[in-house]
């Protein structure tokens, strides 16, 4: 069995998750959302591509309907004993067989949750959802009822969250080691993405980030791959990932001497780095966070190169994203938590010049305030050529 958390976790979060309901009078829930079968569960997959839900009623019970692939790695990796498979054939109706499940708990008639916000639930699958479901019971959305509770870890999640971000600075390590004039991308990405599998360590929800050049400008992963130049600079953003918890990290490093404008961006981006970092204590709102950094940004003259949001929440997650939300961006009122695990990535692209420049960490937000999981200094070169604090 590949189960990471004891009974008592799972049944916390599980009580969690029904009193919740009962408070907004829910009958049950259908989970579409692969992170929240996970967090209940322990359920570990990527057959979410497919159609799949986890019932979860106010009265404590769960059954999986899912396809065969899935059954094993559903007996595996979770704790669920009530297990369904619809078969893949011609005119098949998973949500027909949904709808079937749901009757076995007593559900016509009430009022059901339902997560849709969510890559587990295609619009053509939603539709037949609401097909299936019609007149059988009235749907409401619910797609923030388990992910409001995930946000805040618990120590056992925080341990997990703790050897990703030890596996990120690993991956770091790896980074600085290779990178000089010559280097090829694509060795770069193999060392990095092979420390956190030494380390023991799995996939990330999306491709590390990892390009040179003109490209050092991108904030997405692209296909291709180059070798470095005498004088180049490098975009790294990437996390270490264990027990699917994740701790991210970015940076860019510039190889050969660097330029005044790059040293002044870098210094910039920890500037504001270190004003969100201050700004991250239980209480403060999302949208200051996001404020401190562009504040800063913005006064040293960089207003047409930075986003419009610094940051999100992370946890466990899948593909297509490690993203969590909420994100830091101007406005947001979600508040600073005790127990929150968050990434703020301080971000310049300067498409006039051709100049990157980028600075991420991950914090645990304790009752005094955060915690930089990384002891990676801020470098701008490899090999601690110009760090800042």
């Amino acid at each position: 069995m590949a189960i990471h958390f004891t009974k008592d976790e799972f049944d916390r979060r599980r009580d969690a998750v029904v009193n919740a309901l009962k408070g907004r009078g829910l009958f049950g829930i259908l989970l579409f959302k692969q992170e929240s079968m996970y967090y209940l569960t322990g359920y570990d997959t990527f057959g979410f591509c497919f159609f799949q839900c986890l019932w979860l009623g106010s009265d404590g019970r769960m059954t999986l309907l899912t396809r065969a692939p899935d059954l094993r790695q559903a007996q595996h990796t979770s704790i669920i004993d009530d297990i369904r498979i619809w078969v893949d054939e011609a005119g098949a109706d998973p949500a027909g067989a949904l709808r079937d499940v749901v009757t076995g708990h007593g559900g016509a008639g009430t009022l059901i949750g339902v997560e849709r916000e969510t890559q587990g639930l295609t619009a053509a699958n939603w539709l037949r959802v609401e097909r299936a479901f019609d007149r059988f019971c009235t749907l409401e959305d619910a797609s923030d009822l388990v992910s409001a509770l995930r946000r805040v870890k618990s120590e056992d999640e925080l341990a997990h969250v703790r050897r990703a971000a030890e596996l990120a600075d690993d991956a770091l390590a790896e980074a600085e080691r290779l990178a000089a004039p010559g280097a090829f991308e694509g060795d770069i990405l193999a060392a990095m993405q092979g420390a956190v599998f030494r380390g023991g360590g799995e996939y990330p929800g999306n491709p590390f980030i990892l390009s040179s050049g003109p490209d050092a400008l991108l904030c997405r992963d692209k296909a291709g791959r180059r070798r470095l130049a005498e004088r180049d600079q490098l975009t790294l953003e990437f996390a270490g990932a264990y027990c699917r918890y994740h701790a991210a990290l970015m940076r860019t490093l510039v190889i050969g001497p660097a330029s005044d404008a790059h040293k002044a961006m870098h210094r910039a981006c920890s500037d504001a780095l270190n004003a969100c970092r201050d700004t991250l204590h239980p209480g403060r709102r999302f949208g200051e966070v996001f404020d401190a950094h562009a504040r800063v940004l913005d006064e040293a003259g960089y207003r047409k190169h930075r986003l419009n949001a610094c940051g999100y929440s992370l946890g466990a997650t899948f593909a297509p994203s490690w993203m969590d939300g909420p994100m830091f961006y101007t406005g947001n009122p979600q508040t600073v938590e005790p127990g929150m695990v968050l990434f703020v990535h301080i971000i310049l692209a300067n498409s006039d010049d051709g100049l990157a420049m980028t600075l991420g960490e991950t914090y645990a937000i304790g009752d005094d305030g955060p915690e930089c999981l990384s002891k990676a200094p801020r470098n701008l070169a490899p090999g601690g050529g110009e760090a800042v604090a």
